[in-house]
Order: C-alpha cells, then structure tokens, then sequence
C-alpha cells in the first residue's frame, strides 16, 4: 500500500470501487482488519450502512450518505492506516453485500456477528504494507 495510506503519510483511506453485486443485495458493510498484529486481528476500518447502490468510497472520503463508521482499534470512529510495529502486514478489505437495508447499533465486539448473520456474499483485496 501507498504510505499515504498510512501513519507515516497522511493517513488517508484508499479508493475502493466494486460492481456485480449479487441480486437482493440492499446494503453493504466493509472492513479493514490486519490479522498479523502482535496481539491478533487489528480492526482498521468498520463502516454499515452503505447504500446498494454505492459502487465504492473515493480515495480520502467521503463516505455514501447513510453510511456509518464503529470504533477502530485506535479507538477512532474513522479509516486508521497501516502503521505495524514491525515486518510486511497484510491488511484484509473485505466488503459484504448485505441482505438487509440498515443495521443498527454496531459495536466492534458485535459488528463481524451481525454482519455475516446478514451476508449474501462477500469481495475481498488485500494490502501489504512495511513502515520505512
């Protein structure tokens, strides 16, 4: 990943665009998560509530009316870019074509369960990224 994307540049999301979303598709959730933390999964990114007829997020924002952010691990309601402590980490966008419109009350320790619960299928690109 481009280090604008991260903690050493200007921590700005990246451009996301998908198409063919499965029929029935009515919202859609995305994440960002960093399984090679010290600690296990990092969660990066949490956003609900895009709307179906979204077909991606513009580098830096802003996100489609109606979507809505949950708690990153940094403890933001925003993108948080790679920033490892050490080595090459690879960081999972993974999106989720939703079968219901909106979902409520989100939380990080809820919003994988609901999500899925929810999914008719699901797209996913990975980045790698190492600080300088």
């Amino acid at each position: 990943m481009p280090a604008i994307h991260s903690c050493d540049g200007h921590n700005i999301s990246p451009q996301l665009s998908w198409s063919g979303a499965p029929d029935g598709t009515k919202s859609f959730a995305l994440t960002c998560i960093d399984p090679d933390a010290p600690m296990g999964d990092f969660i990066h990114w949490l956003v609900y509530n895009i709307p179906a007829s979204a077909k991606g997020i513009p580098r830096g924002g802003p996100l489609p009316e109606g979507a809505t952010e949950v708690a990153n691990d940094f403890g933001k309601t925003s993108y948080g870019g790679p920033c490892p402590p050490s080595g090459t980490h690879r960081y999972f966008f993974t999106l989720y074509a939703l079968k219901t419109k909106k979902l409520a009350g989100l939380t990080k320790d809820n919003f994988i369960k609901m999500v899925r619960e929810n999914q008719l299928a699901t797209a996913q690109i990975i980045g790698l990224y190492k600080r300088p």
